[in-house]
């Protein structure tokens, strides 16, 4: 089934409930919304919420590197809301995962 605008506010709901100082990754989401090969729907999603009611910084990439999507002066200002919130960074750029990934009932 193709994503819908019903799609996109049921990934932007999910992403709301991503809490400070946590993140995620485009993929996860997607299985949470229930189609994991919607990773790039995530994505386009992110995108097209630029009216600031979803965290949208708190999404990455699986390996834990910043979006290049992310509206102007995209990974650095997604680096400086994260760091804001307290997110670690690896030596090479990329959020630590292991330390900060939100962690979902259904990872259990």
């Amino acid at each position: 089934m193709p994503p819908d605008s019903n799609s996109f506010c049921a990934i932007w709901d999910i992403v709301r409930c991503i809490p400070e100082g946590r993140v995620s990754t485009y993929g996860r989401i997607a299985r949470l919304a229930g189609n994991p090969r919607w990773a790039r729907v995530v994505g386009y999603a992110m995108c097209a919420c630029r009216d600031g009611s979803v965290p949208c910084h708190r999404v990455l990439h699986r390996d834990g590197s910043l979006s290049a999507a992310f509206g102007p002066g995209p990974e650095s200002r997604q680096r400086l809301l994260l760091e804001k919130e307290g997110v670690p960074f690896l030596p090479d750029g990329r959020v630590d995962v292991k330390v900060c990934l939100w962690e979902t009932p259904e990872d259990a």
